[in-house]
Formats: C-alpha cells, sequence, structure tokens
C-alpha cells in the first residue's frame, strides 16, 4: 500500500469521531443548533435556524443535502467509499478521466439546484479537503513535533466525509496599512496570529475576512492566501487550522442580509439563497495541536493551494457552478425577448448572444480542463489548470457585463413591476389589465420580471456581481499570477525562430 493510500485509511482519532456518510436535512439543522456566538442586526442570534434572514438559507441547504438520499440523483452526487460509507461525490479521489469527468456533473448538479446563485454549496470546500488529504507529503514537511500534520489532515477529511459537515473558509487578514500588506506583512492589531503556545495546543486572536455560509457552516478552515514573506517577523501568522463554528470565542458578525422576508414569488432568489457572509473575530481561540495542518511555515503556507493541486479541484468545482450560472442568465434573456414578442429583433439577439459566447466560452473551457485530466505528483487525475485559470479570469468580466445587457434590456419593467399581493387586492383588475405582455399574462409577466430584478437589481443580485468580481482575489493579482504560470518561453521561442529565419 503506497502511502497515499495509508494516509486515506488511517484508523479513527478520537479527536474526529466517524460518522455514518450523507446526512439529511434535520441532522443538518440539528448541528447548527449549539453554541454558535453569531451576531446580526446589534445582536447576538440565539438560533441561526430560526433567525430571519438566515434560516431560509438553511432550509435551501438543508433541502440541497436531502437530494444525496433521493434515488434521482444519489448515483451524480455521492459515491460508496472503501471503507463502505456513502459520501459526497466531492470527496473521491480521482484515479481516472472519467472520475474526473464524474465530479464536474456533480458539481454541475448541485450548481444548477440554484442557477449558480448559492456559491458555496459544501462540495467547494469538500473538493479542498480531499485535496489536501491526498498530499500528505505535503504536509508532513511543516511537521515539527507537537503533531502529525499531515495525519491530522487525513483524519479531518474522514471526519467532515464521513459525517457530511459543511464547511466555510476564510483567508484574508484586514490590514490597516495597505503598503504593509503590499509588503507580505500584517499587523498583530488586527489580523488573525498566534499569541501562545500551550500543551493543548495554539491561542489565536485577530480577525479575518470572509466567511461566505459562516453562520450556517458546521466547521471553519482557516487557512492562508496572502504571500506571506519568509522571515520571522511573519511566523504568527503562518498556520491552517479547522475548527466547530462553535469553538468558544470564535464570534461571527454578519453583513445586512439581503432576505427580506418577502415571498418567493417577490424575492425568487434572496428568498431561497441567502448564504450570509460574515467576518470572523477570534478572541483569544484555542486551536488543539490535532487540528493544525500548518504552522510556522510561511514558505510552506504560500505553496499551499498550488502544491496540493486543491487550487485545481476548487477551479473545477467553480467552473462547473459559473457554467450553470451563465447557462441561467442566458435563459432568463430568452424567455424576456420571447414573453415581449421582441424574439425576432436584430438588436436584442445581438445582446443576447453575447452572453451566449461567454456560456460556451465557459463551457468549451471546462470541456477541455476535463478531457486533458492528467496524473499529479501524488497519483490523482486532476483536471488541466490552464483552462479553469482562463474561466475564472475570465468569468469575472462576463457577469457584470451579463448584468449590463440584462438591465438594458429589462429597462424600468425590472422595478417598475407590483408585488404578490397586488394580485389579490381591490387593485388586482387593474394589475391583469395593465401588466400582460404580448405571450405572458399579468401574474406571470410579474414573476419574470422580478425574478430578473432579483438577479440584476435587487441587493441579492448586487452582492452576486460583487462576489464574482472578486470571488478568487483581485482581480490584478489574479492577472499576474496568470502570466507567471503561463508557458511565455515557448511562444518566444516561435518569434526568435521567425526572426533569425530558423523557424
Amino acid at each position: 500500500m503506497s502511502q497515499r493510500e495509508e494516509n486515506l485509511t488511517l484508523p479513527p482519532s478520537d479527536h474526529y469521531p466517524m460518522g455514518n456518510g450523507i446526512r439529511t436535512s434535520a441532522e443538518y439543522i440539528a448541528g447548527l443548533q449549539d453554541d454558535r456566538e453569531v451576531w446580526t442586526k446589534g445582536e447576538r442570534v440565539a438560533d441561526v435556524t430560526q433567525e430571519p434572514g438566515i434560516a431560509r438559507g438553511i432550509a435551501t441547504l438543508g433541502k440541497f443535502l436531502d437530494r444525496q438520499h433521493d434515488t434521482t440523483w444519489q448515483d451524480t452526487i455521492t459515491y460508496v467509499h472503501d471503507d463502505g460509507v456513502r459520501s459526497a461525490m466531492a470527496f473521491k479521489p480521482s484515479k481516472t478521466k472519467e472520475d474526473v469527468m464524474a465530479r464536474g456533473r456533480a458539481y454541475y448538479e448541485w450548481a444548477k439546484w440554484s442557477a449558480g446563485m448559492f456559491g458555496r454549496t459544501p462540495d467547494y470546500k469538500n473538493a479542498s479537503v480531499m485535496a489536501f488529504a491526498s498530499a500528505t507529503d505535503f504536509l508532513a514537511q511543516g511537521t515539527e513535533g507537537q503533531a502529525d500534520f499531515a495525519a491530522n489532515m487525513t483524519n479531518f477529511y474522514n471526519y467532515v466525509r464521513t459525517n457530511d459537515k459543511v464547511l466555510t473558509h476564510t483567508l484574508v487578514n484586514p490590514s490597516v496599512s495597505h503598503k504593509q500588506a503590499s509588503e507580505g506583512k500584517f499587523s498583530q492589531d488586527v489580523a488573525l496570529h498566534v499569541v501562545k503556545e500551550t500543551d493543548a495546543g495554539i491561542i489565536v486572536k485577530g480577525a479575518r475576512l470572509l466567511a461566505t455560509l459562516g453562520p450556517s457552516a458546521d466547521e471553519i478552515e482557516v487557512f492562508p492566501s496572502t504571500v506571506l514573506r519568509a522571515s520571522e517577523d511573519n511566523l504568527p501568522f503562518a498556520f491552517a487550522f479547522a475548527l466547530p463554528i462553535a469553538t468558544p470565542g470564535l464570534k461571527l458578525i454578519c453583513r445586512d442580509t439581503y432576505d427580506q422576508g418577502k415571498s418567493r414569488f417577490d424575492a425568487p432568489l434572496a428568498s431561497q439563497f441567502e448564504e450570509m457572509d460574515a467576518v470572523v473575530i477570534f478572541d483569544n481561540v484555542l486551536v488543539p495541536w490535532e487540528r493544525i495542518f500548518m504552522y510556522r511555515q510561511p514558505e510552506l503556507c504560500n505553496q499551499a493551494f498550488g502544491a496540493t493541486n486543491a487550487v485545481v479541484h476548487m477551479a473545477h468545482q467553480v467552473a462547473c457552478g459559473k457554467l450553470a450560472k451563465a447557462e441561467f442568465v442566458t435563459g432568463l434573456l430568452c424567455a424576456i425577448t420571447k414573453a415581449t414578442g421582441r424574439d425576432k429583433d436584430l438588436a436584442l439577439k445581438g445582446m443576447i448572444a453575447e452572453v451566449m459566447f461567454m456560456t460556451e466560452t465557459v463551457r468549451a473551457l471546462l470541456f477541455q480542463a476535463e478531457h486533458e485530466a492528467h496524473e499529479d505528483q501524488y497519483g490523482n487525475m486532476i483536471p488541466s489548470r490552464r483552462p479553469l485559470d482562463t474561466s475564472r479570469n475570465l468569468f469575472p468580466k462576463f457577469y457584470p457585463r451579463m448584468m449590463e445587457i440584462l438591465q438594458q434590456m429589462g429597462s424600468s419593467s425590472l422595478m417598475a413591476t407590483p408585488c404578490e399581493l397586488d394580485f389579490n387586492n381591490a387593485m388586482s383588475a387593474d394589475v391583469e389589465q395593465y401588466f400582460q405582455v404580448a405571450n405572458l399574462d399579468a401574474r406571470e409577466r410579474v414573476s419574470l420580471y422580478r425574478l430578473a430584478h432579483d438577479v440584476a437589481v435587487s441587493g441579492f443580485g448586487s452582492r452576486q456581481t460583487l462576489y464574482e468580481r472578486f470571488f478568487f482575489g483581485p482581480p490584478h493579482l489574479m492577472h499576474a499570477a496568470y502570466f507567471d504560470l503561463y508557458p511565455r518561453d515557448e511562444m518566444i521561442e516561435r518569434v526568435d525562430a521567425m526572426i533569425d529565419g530558423t523557424n
């Protein structure tokens, strides 16, 4: 048995009790009713599963988890692990090209359920945990004696997989000085850092930005993402660990909710897919040694996502989600022109065709990535990285343009719509008469445009656009990293050959 296979089949740890695999919504919701410290609207939340503005998003995610038990979807989104436990497909290491494509089908299926609007479904972080657990040789480099970091990650992987835990993560330190942050340094006044080591683990203090789905998750991964200079000053900021959300001293401060309690008719997306973002405060939190995966190794932290190929697996999930989202926007634009009888208008056809170009670009890049899958250094098959990197650099440009086109096509109809109650009051006859269009009655037309409003105009929709702009990081840093990874020398050699006549 190889070192990798041994690590993925370690005996259960006392700190990570094994579970029975895929959960139901009832089990997921019950797991959130703990002592977690979540703050919203100036008050501490008593029960996130009942909190207005958060609860309906939790219910939606629970419904998605229930589909893992439904034979309609089960074979697509789950698999049976070697230990006999049925687990989410994202946990399955890929050994063949078909395995890679099976993972892609599972990601895509999850994304379609929310039209790509629920960005932090569990498969995103599950994919990264699988990647780290398959790269234990890399993690073992950081072991200093306090803990076996490679074994810690394997135990965590099996714990999350067999208990079907929902994860969030937080990567970015807040900064008080842009210059300091650009130099790869952080301020202990605000950034998360180690303040003390104990026999039980490390004590951390500070804040992290941003934990999407934080209040609705079971566990939080705290991983490095910003480049750290390999210096003595940065050792307190170099770590990777995971903790339950209900850990004492861990606090979440939520942004304003975009679920204002409206009906599904009035707010079809916000009423279902509010995944809530939160700033995470660590107030002298104990992180047990067995929960730590990297520590005091800035150079390893800098390589973490690339060297383990976690970035590739995460980008694969993202590309599948963006395809579902782009397809939905395309469908929405087509539905609007069909409803209004303007689907023969050449100008509108051209605008929608632009969105179709974007959609098919994402599809083609995803196809290329999956069909160029290859074995990595750990013996797993992974999608080709370059097309996925291309997709994740293009979509932050594509999506705002899609929203611009939707706003231009929808015009004032994106705002001037009655609400559901107006179909059942003294004005209902007027509403039925004056809000009909060529191919839809008033109720159908209003429903369609309220959906378009929730996509392109509402607070929920605006958050989606902002989210897409910065999904993987600041665009200029993403573009620079793409430039650095591109095989430029090969291209330059062709230029040189043309100049010196050796082509």
